[in-house]
């Protein structure tokens, strides 16, 4: 009974996005990381350009010379044996990519970021409303003042770190999809 239990567990855990799933976090990536690159005020390299298990990332330098990157992918989504699970997207500054960018030759690059990091779980439809909001928090956090952060488009919930880190949040209707 066990080992049927475990091949069930590995089945499921091989399981993937449905194609329309993919489909819609590929567009939604590509929009956000175009029109992310358009309003930074420093250029910003966008890697891959397709969906796969390594998802593209976009990436900068900020004023410190760290690299700092950009993911946008699916937390949660329907798939061919749940194809009623919320589809629910999470947006990671340096976290979850795994992997360091290409930078330019002659560029000098001081290493990853890692003093700051930053989660947003978002629906599909509330993501591209967030593109001003993420450039205004990645824009005051690289001038260290967060002070100059604007308000979100959509209501969230923070949800704090032992260390007291506003560094992960969830729409409220992310949050309450999920539940």
């Amino acid at each position: 009974m066990a080992s049927a239990i475990a091949g069930i567990v590995f089945v499921i855990g091989v399981a993937t996005m449905n194609p329309e799933a993919k489909h819609i976090v590929s567009e939604l990536r590509h929009k956000f990381y175009s029109n992310f690159a358009a309003a930074m005020n420093m250029p910003v390299i966008i890697t891959g350009t397709s969906y796969s298990s390594n998802s593209p990332i976009a990436s900068w330098m900020d004023r410190r010379q760290r690299l700092n990157y950009i993911n946008v992918y699916a937390y949660t989504a329907p798939d061919e044996f749940v194809p009623f699970r919320p589809f629910i997207l999470r947006l990671a500054i340096n976290k979850s990519a795994g992997r360091v960018t290409v930078f330019r030759k002659g560029q000098v690059c001081r290493g990853l970021n890692l003093v700051w990091d930053f989660e947003l779980t978002v629906l599909p439809k509330e993501i591209l409303d967030f593109l001003p909001w993420i450039v205004n928090l990645v824009e005051a956090h690289d001038k260290g003042s967060p002070l100059l952060l604007e308000s979100p488009p959509h209501s969230f919930e923070l949800k704090v770190s032992e260390v007291g880190l506003f560094n992960n949040a969830w729409t409220q209707k992310a949050w309450l999809l999920a539940k």
